[in-house]
């Protein structure tokens, strides 16, 4: 278990078989423009351009700041059309583009990415038995229990181990305890996806941040570097950099001309509902436009979508402080929000849900 303190944050976190894509590379996006790698350079677009409604702008700045924002970008077909930084960092310097913060449980969906990378580079399946990477005893189940456990379970938060002991972030043994089986409960629980980066070090012999340095941020450009808070590992970059994910996924895998992640099946699978518990789940991610979706701590279901304000096609990438990235598809868009904690929850929705109010009178 890992033990390292941060001194300047404290952090609480917040069925398909994806076999491996045969298929020919995914074409590029033509009308997506993609920045250059190692440098500051990234085209703009302007509002006026677009053709959207700048009398709109100022109330969702307003909005912004007045919730605790840092960082503030959204993309349109690549090109930056807004970027504000608000506040200060934790160094108490203003908060600019070179300025880092954490992305909590947003940072799963990194992990989602290269748990896929894995499996593509033939080191792992998703349908594996967890023990197969970690070994007999990494929880408190019995053995015949803990083989019941794989990969995707862990990736749709349905181990059926038990969410409600007293430190919910906690991955040793003791804190791993049987509840259900796996596969017939969706609990919000950080343990069990703690040890997920653990299960791809094992698989490459490496250690997590080498095969992720390696295999998505050098090729994306990206910057910043995972380090671990109390039990868990987050991921810790600038704002740009949280972007270049989101420009990633919106391109299904593939940066520019350079392909990351191929295996389409898995990213279908990654973006959809990965079970009948939770429908606004997938692997790690999390989906609009469901007809009903649970969120931690509670074993109730919603009737609705995660964002009814919001494009139905949008998924996201959300983490406790209202560390986001949406990702809309339909429109080419991509947004990003850093910053400290608009309304005290693990999952922000109705936060994310009350920024596309405003956003909506400015792109339609």
């Amino acid at each position: 278990m890992r033990k390292a303190l941060l001194p300047f944050l404290v952090i609480l976190s917040l069925g398909l078989n994806s076999c491996k894509d045969e298929s020919a590379e995914p074409a590029q996006d033509s009308t997506l423009y993609f920045p250059p790698n190692n440098s500051s350079v990234w085209e703009t677009a302007t509002i006026q351009e677009l053709g959207w409604n700048a009398a709109a702008v100022p109330p969702l700045l307003d909005y912004l700041e007045n919730n605790n924002t840092r960082a503030f970008i959204l993309l349109k077909d690549g090109k930056i059309v807004m970027e504000h930084y608000f506040g200060k960092s934790a160094n108490g310097t203003p908060f600019t583009t070179t300025s880092n913060w954490y992305w909590a449980s947003a940072g799963k969906t990194l992990t989602a990415f290269m748990v896929g990378k894995a499996q593509e580079d033939g080191l792992l399946t998703i349908q594996d038995k967890t023990s197969t990477y970690l070994g007999n005893g990494w929880s408190s189940l019995s053995t015949a229990q803990e083989d019941k456990i794989t990969l995707r379970h862990q990736l749709t938060m349905t181990t059926g181990l038990n969410d409600g002991v007293p430190d919910n972030h906690c991955s040793d043994p003791g804190c791993l305890t049987y509840l259900a089986p796996a596969g017939t409960r969706w609990a919000y629980h950080n343990g069990p996806y703690n040890l997920l980066t653990d299960v791809v070090a094992a698989a490459a012999g490496k250690t997590f941040n080498s095969y992720f340095d390696s295999q998505l941020k050098n090729k994306t450009g990206m910057d910043g570097s995972w380090t671990t808070i109390g039990n868990d590992y987050v991921y810790i970059s600038t704002a740009r950099s949280m972007a270049r994910f989101g420009l990633l996924m919106l391109n299904k895998g593939k940066w520019g001309t350079t392909t990351v992640l191929n295996d389409q099946a898995y990213i279908t699978a990654m973006l959809s509902p990965s079970q009948n518990l939770n429908q606004s789940y997938g692997y790690l991610w999390w989906l609009n436009g469901k007809a009903s979706y649970m969120l931690p701590t509670l074993q109730r279901t919603f009737s609705g979508s995660i964002a009814p304000d919001a494009p139905t096609d949008m998924v996201a990438a959300i983490g406790k402080n209202g560390q986001l990235i949406n990702i809309v598809p339909s429109q080419n868009l991509v947004l990003i929000r850093m910053g400290e904690n608009p309304d005290n929850a693990d999952v922000s929705l109705e936060f994310q849900n009350e920024l596309w109010k405003k956003i909506n009178p400015i792109i339609q």
